[in-house]
This record gives C-alpha cells, sequence and structure tokens, in this order.
C-alpha cells in the first residue's frame, strides 16, 4: 500500500469511527476472520463521491456469502455498544445470498458466490479506464442494461 493510499486510509478510518461505521481495517480484519476468499480493495473515490473504498469478497457458497454480511452487521453492533444511537450498515440482497451488498458508509463491500462473481466481474469494471479513442457502443451498453437488470432480479429472489 502507498503512503498515499495508507494516508486516505488513516482519514477515513477516524471519520467511520466518529459515525460508528466500520473502517476498511475494521472491514478486511472481519473478512479475514470469516475467511472471505480473494478480497480486493479498490479505491473508488476517483469513481464516485459515496464511497471511498470498494471491497470485492467472494463466499465459498450463498450461506457463507451471508455469514459474511452478519458478520459485518455484527461488528458494526459490537463497536457500538452503549451508544444512543446505533448506525447499522445498509444490506442488500441478503435473502438471495448470491451477491450482498454492504454499505457502511464509505466502505462497500460487495460478498458475491464465485459464480456471481465470475459472471458480473466488478474489479474489472471498476479498475479498468475508458479511452476517449474508443467510445461506448451501443451494443456495449445493451449488455449493461441486460447486467442491470441480472443484478436487480438477484435482489428481489
Amino acid at each position: 500500500m502507498t503512503n498515499d493510499m495508507k494516508n486516505k486510509v488513516a482519514a477515513f478510518s477516524s471519520s467511520a469511527a466518529k459515525e460508528g461505521l466500520l473502517d476498511l481495517q475494521e472491514v478486511e480484519t472481519v473478512l479475514s476472520e470469516v475467511k472471505a476468499d480473494d478480497v480486493k480493495v479498490i479505491p473508488a473515490n476517483k469513481h464516485c463521491k459515496w464511497a471511498d473504498f470498494m471491497v470485492l469478497a467472494t463466499g465459498r457458497s450463498t450461506w457463507h456469502g451471508k455469514n459474511i454480511a452478519q458478520a459485518l452487521i455484527y461488528k458494526s453492533k459490537k463497536k457500538q455498544k452503549g451508544a444512543q444511537r446505533v448506525v447499522l450498515p445498509t444490506v442488500e440482497g441478503q435473502e438471495g445470498g448470491k451477491w450482498i451488498v454492504i454499505d457502511s458508509g464509505k466502505v462497500i463491500v460487495h460478498a458475491l458466490d464465485e459464480n456471481a462473481k465470475a459472471y458480473y466481474n466488478l474489479e474489472t469494471l471498476w479498475t479498468t479506464k475508458l479511452s476517449e479513442k474508443e467510445p461506448i457502443q451501443e451494443a456495449d451498453l445493451e449488455d449493461l442494461r441486460e447486467g442491470q437488470k441480472q443484478m436487480m432480479a438477484l435482489f428481489h429472489e
């Protein structure tokens, strides 16, 4: 991790602690404890204003993906024990378990089973830069729309 990245993590960690949400280091610790596979941390603040980091984690089964989400929620509750107001991460997709999104403020965790991870390839989506010389083709837009429809179907299973 570069010094610039370490400084950003430190700054984020202090602001997340004030809100009671999990910071990046806490998320990484929980993911390690529940033995999430292939964890990737992607800086996202250049791409969006609502998150500093996207964390991708693979669960070996839908049960494992649900366990990842529950462990992050539990850690957040434990961190805020005794607080007058508890702020919990927002969780989507937990019913199906194939792709679960845990929104912990500035850290967004995507827990995917192996098939969903391979199909949606979120790592490439968040790390590939579009060249100005290569405009998005209509066929690519249609693929993106179809992927969005399938993603929404997963959340509502």
